[in-house]
C-alpha cells in the first residue's frame, strides 16, 4: 500500500469489506490516503462575497423580520465547497448581521466563542458582561464563549457587521451550550471604555489575575488606534514580502492571541504592491477594509473593493495586489492550530 492509493481490489476482498459494514467495521487500508494524507485536501474552494450584493438582501431581511424575532438577523456566508453547512472553513463561520435603528438583539450566551467586525454604521452598540461599547467601522470587537451580551442601535442608520464564530468547530468537540438571559440587554455593570482604559494602554491593573479566561479582557479594538498602528509602521519601510506590513490582534495579559480559538489580523498593502506566494494551513476569510486590490488563490483569480470578503482555503497559495493602498482584516483558526502544533505555512515557494 503506499500513501497515494489503497490496494488493489479483488473479489475476494470486496466480499470481505461487505461483511464487514454491517458489523460497523471498515478496513483502514481501503481508507488511509484519505485519512492521512500527504498534504491537505479540504473541500473549501476560493470565493468572494460583494458587499453590496449581500447587503441589498440583508436589507430586505430587514423587511421580512425583526433582530428580537429572529434572534440575530444574520445572512450566512457559506462556502460553495461545504453547501447546506452554515460554514465558510471548515472550523469556522461567518455571516453579515443587521441591527436597525431602534432595534434591541437580546442578551443570550453561548460556548462559542465571536468577533464582530464592523462594516456600516456608526452609533449603535454591542454589550458584553454589562459593558456597552460604541461601534464603528473597520472595528473589531469580541464577545468571550459564555460571556452575556446583547446589541442595540441607538443610531438613526442600520448598522452592519461581519459576525465570525468558532460554531463549526464547538459543535464538532460536541461542546455546545447556549442559553437566553430573558430580558432584552444585560445590566450594565461598568461605564462605557471601562475594558480598554483597564487593559488597552500598555498597562494592568495592579492586583489583576488572569485565572481561567483565555479571552483578552479587551473586548473592543478601535479601528483608529489599529489602523494609526499600520501607518506608523508603514513610514519604517520594512515591508514583508508576504503579507506587507501585518499585526495580529492580541491579549494584553499574555501576548497571545485575543480569542483561543480564532486568530484576527488587520494588514496594509501600499498602491502598486504585490505579495509573494503565501499558503498556510489555516483557512483564512478575508475583508478588504479599504481600498481594493487583486488576489490570486490557486488557479482563482479575485477581484474585491471596500468590504468585500473572500476566503482562502487551507494550503492553497495566495498573493495579493493592491490597486490602491488597502487594508485587509482576516481571520482564521491558527491559535488553535498553534496549540496543536499543527500549524505549518510555506513562504514564497508555492
Amino acid at each position: 500500500m503506499s500513501m497515494e492509493s489503497a490496494p488493489k481490489e479483488t473479489p475476494e476482498r470486496q466480499a470481505y469489506y461487505d461483511r464487514l459494514a454491517p458489523a460497523d467495521l471498515a478496513a483502514l487500508w481501503t481508507r488511509f490516503p484519505q485519512l492521512v494524507s500527504r498534504e491537505p485536501q479540504s473541500p473549501i474552494v476560493p470565493h468572494l462575497w460583494r458587499y453590496d450584493a449581500v447587503r441589498a438582501l440583508l436589507m430586505e431581511a430587514g423587511e421580512l423580520i425583526t433582530a428580537k424575532e429572529a434572534e440575530r438577523r444574520v445572512l450566512i456566508l457559506e462556502n460553495p465547497g461545504l453547501p447546506g453547512q452554515s460554514r465558510i472553513t471548515r472550523t469556522l463561520y461567518a455571516g453579515l448581521q443587521l441591527v436597525l435603528p431602534g432595534e434591541i438583539a437580546p442578551a443570550h450566551r453561548h460556548t462559542q466563542t465571536a468577533l464582530r467586525f464592523v462594516m456600516e454604521g456608526e452609533g449603535a452598540h454591542t454589550a458584553v458582561d454589562g459593558e456597552k461599547t460604541i461601534m464603528r467601522p473597520g472595528d473589531f470587537v469580541i464577545t468571550p464563549n459564555w460571556a452575556w451580551h446583547d446589541h442595540g442601535n441607538d443610531s438613526a442608520d442600520p448598522m452592519i457587521w461581519m459576525d465570525g464564530l468558532d460554531i463549526p468547530l464547538v459543535q464538532m468537540l460536541d461542546a455546545s451550550f447556549a442559553e437566553g438571559f430573558g430580558a432584552d440587554e444585560y445590566p450594565r455593570a461598568r461605564p462605557a471604555g471601562d475594558n480598554l482604559a483597564r487593559f488597552g494602554q500598555g498597562m494592568l491593573p495592579v492586583g489583576y489575575e488572569r485565572g481561567d479566561n483565555l479571552n483578552s479582557p479587551v473586548f473592543s479594538y478601535p479601528y483608529d488606534r489599529s489602523r494609526e498602528a499600520l501607518e506608523t509602521l508603514r513610514r519604517s519601510g520594512e515591508w514583508d514580502a508576504c503579507h506587507g506590513v501585518k499585526l495580529r490582534y492580541v491579549n494584553p495579559a499574555t501576548g497571545d492571541w485575543a480569542m483561543p480559538t480564532m486568530g484576527a489580523c488587520l494588514q496594509l498593502l501600499p498602491k502598486g504592491f504585490e505579495t509573494a506566494a503565501y499558503r498556510s494551513t489555516d483557512a483564512s476569510v478575508f475583508t478588504a477594509t479599504e481600498g481594493s486590490g487583486v488576489s490570486r488563490i490557486g488557479d482563482e483569480t479575485i477581484e474585491w473593493g471596500p468590504r468585500d470578503i473572500f476566503v482562502v482555503p487551507s494550503w492553497t497559495p495566495v498573493r495579493h495586489e493592491a490597486n490602491e493602498d488597502a487594508v485587509l482584516f482576516s481571520f482564521s483558526d491558527r491559535p488553535v492550530q498553534e496549540k496543536l502544533g499543527l500549524f505549518r505555512e510555506d513562504r514564497g515557494n508555492a
